[in-house]
C-alpha cells in the first residue's frame, strides 16, 4: 500500500461499518465461516472487514452486505439527489438570466 493516510473520521466510519456487519452476522446465528462461504470469500477477509481494516476491497463489502440481504441499505450511499452541497454548486454555475428566444428568418408566422 502507498503512503496514503486515511483520515481519522473515515477510519472510524470503516470500523463502524465492520461492527454493523458483525452484528448482522451474529443476529442471523452465522459463524464467520458461514458468512464467508455465502459471500464466496476467505474467512480472514471477512474478519478483516468486521475489524474495520481499511484495505478491504469495497467489492468484498458489497458482496458481504448482499449475502446478509442488506444490499438495499446501499441505495442511499452517495445518492446524487441527497447531495445538497453538490446541488448548490451546480446551481451556482447556472446562468442567472435567460434571454428571450430570438426568431430566425426561417420561422413561419401564421
Amino acid at each position: 500500500m502507498s503512503n496514503f493516510t486515511i483520515p481519522l473520521h473515515v477510519s472510524e466510519r470503516v470500523a463502524q461499518l465492520g461492527q454493523r456487519i458483525r452484528v448482522a452476522r451474529i443476529r442471523r446465528g452465522w459463524s464467520v465461516v458461514d458468512l464467508a462461504s455465502k459471500a464466496g470469500i476467505n474467512r480472514n477477509t471477512l474478519t478483516a472487514l468486521e475489524l474495520g481494516k481499511p484495505g478491504t476491497a469495497i467489492g468484498v463489502c458489497f458482496t458481504v452486505l448482499w449475502a446478509l440481504g442488506l444490499e438495499k441499505s446501499l441505495d442511499a450511499v452517495a445518492d446524487p439527489d441527497t447531495d445538497v452541497h453538490g446541488k448548490a454548486l451546480e446551481a451556482s454555475r447556472r446562468p442567472t438570466r435567460v434571454g428571450k428566444p430570438r426568431k430566425t428568418g426561417n420561422d413561419y408566422d401564421f
